[in-house]
């Protein structure tokens, strides 16, 4: 293996965070990753230092998201409706349209140097979709894709229902990724009725515990979806905490 490959992961597991602070927080770490990559092109390789991965489990209060390519009149909700809703909003820098995170949805946030990895957005997306494919299976769930549309679908066949229940927004620069995957686990669907579920108008959106009929131990699915995500970029997993660095975010 190259000496300058690092397949180390830290798993840091936030627990319920405000939106904003996790931004931050991915900022400081993605951040961080990139200047080292640029700080490596100038110096010799015997001086050259490994550049950090982190994997990033979090819950949010109810937020809507709103990424570069979207509409803000895909969100059906002005000030005091946001409000009402005990909801924020912000505009972010990933791809994709509009998206609601809430309790009950499991979000992971990579913050990979793909050069550790592999240097394929494509492949990167697909492998993220697959790790949820795989616990759904876990669970007696049929899912998969739909072409030319991103995330996690039921019914991704016969399209007679065809239903979110993963969706999937990313940044890269230089390859290193940060923001992710949302999946419902548990989460309120009535929240998604606010906006046109990344812009697409046609199909529902839905959770595991809609389609079990009853809550799932979040626990038990993180363990699900981390495992997945281990085997199928054959990384290795550490808990090193939050880096001193970014745990200002937090210390406000």
């Amino acid at each position: 293996m190259n000496q300058f490959i690092n397949k180390k992961v830290n798993f840091i597991d936030l627990g319920l965070k405000d939106y904003k602070e996790t931004w931050d927080f991915q900022e400081v770490l993605f951040a961080e990753t990139v200047s080292r990559k640029i700080e490596n092109r100038k110096v010799e390789p015997e001086q050259q230092r490994l550049t950090d991965n982190h994997l990033i489990f979090v819950e949010h209060p109810h937020v809507y998201t709103l990424g570069k390519s979207g509409e803000l009149e895909h969100l059906l909700l002005d000030e005091e409706g946001l409000k009402e809703k005990d909801a924020t909003f912000y505009k972010i820098n990933r791809g994709g349209d509009i998206t609601y995170h809430g309790p009950g949805q499991l979000v992971g946030y990579p913050i990979l140097d793909l050069d550790n990895f592999f240097t394929d957005i494509h492949k990167y997306l697909r492998l993220l979709e697959e790790s949820i494919i795989l616990t759904l299976a876990e669970y007696g769930i049929a899912a998969g894709r739909i072409e030319g549309l991103t995330g996690v679908w039921l019914d991704h066949e016969a399209q007679q229902n065809p239903r979110k229940i993963c969706a999937l927004g990313v940044k890269s620069s230089r390859w290193v990724t940060m923001h992710g995957f949302a999946f419902n686990v548990n989460a309120s669907l009535d929240y998604f009725n606010n906006i046109v579920p990344c812009g697409i108008a046609d199909k529902a959106v839905t959770s595991l515990q809609q389609e079990l009929g009853e809550p799932v131990a979040m626990e038990e699915v993180k363990e699900k979806v981390k495992k997945h995500i281990v085997a199928l970029f054959e990384m290795e997993l550490v808990t090193e905490g939050i880096p001193e660095s970014a745990a200002k975010v937090f210390a406000k």
